[in-house]
């Protein structure tokens, strides 16, 4: 009677055994809640003139997964470019044409235009490009760095453009 009493028990100890045994997981980071009126935008030099960026956790210079913010005036083109990493797109305003190529064409028959909630996921080395319609758009990325963009043509990079900025 006592052995079969002390049976659940046993089979009850046993079941929490592979529990106790993994490692309380140790917070390294802190939470992050980013409201969008809580951006803090930055102009950048990787892409063209007029895009702002809001780092939302993480640091795209250096090796690990970041997130950022992006936003792009209306009518604005990213020309053709690759990137060493995956490249996760979320649109959260506006719109974003995206296509595949080593030339930005807007007319392609590919293309595929997001809006508000489209996703996108641009694999490592794939050639694409993207424009703006008739509204500011702006987007959540997110990759593992370090961020780095590639320009089909190298006259379209604006870190080797050495014109000044025209005047606003």
């Amino acid at each position: 009677m006592k052995t079969t009493a002390a049976l659940p028990f046993a089979i009850s100890f046993l079941c929490l055994l592979p529990a106790a045994a993994i490692p309380a997981q140790t917070q390294t980071s802190p939470h992050i809640l980013a409201a969008p009126e809580d951006a803090n935008w930055r102009p950048t030099t990787m892409l063209p003139a007029g895009t702002q960026v809001a780092v939302l956790t993480g640091d795209p210079t250096k090796p690990g997964p970041f997130a950022v913010r992006l936003k792009f005036p209306a009518h604005f083109s990213i020309p053709a470019h690759w990137h060493p990493a995956d490249e996760h797109v979320i649109v959260t305003s506006g719109t974003l044409t995206f296509g595949m190529g080593d030339k930005l064409d807007r007319t392609a028959a590919t293309n595929k235009t997001l809006t508000t909630g489209g996703f996108a996921v641009m694999p490592a080395t794939m050639h694409h490009f993207a424009f703006t319609g008739d509204q500011e758009t702006t987007v959540v990325m997110y990759a593992d760095g370090p961020l780095q963009i590639n320009y089909i043509n190298p006259a379209d990079d604006p870190r080797l453009n050495k014109s000044p900025a025209p005047a606003k």
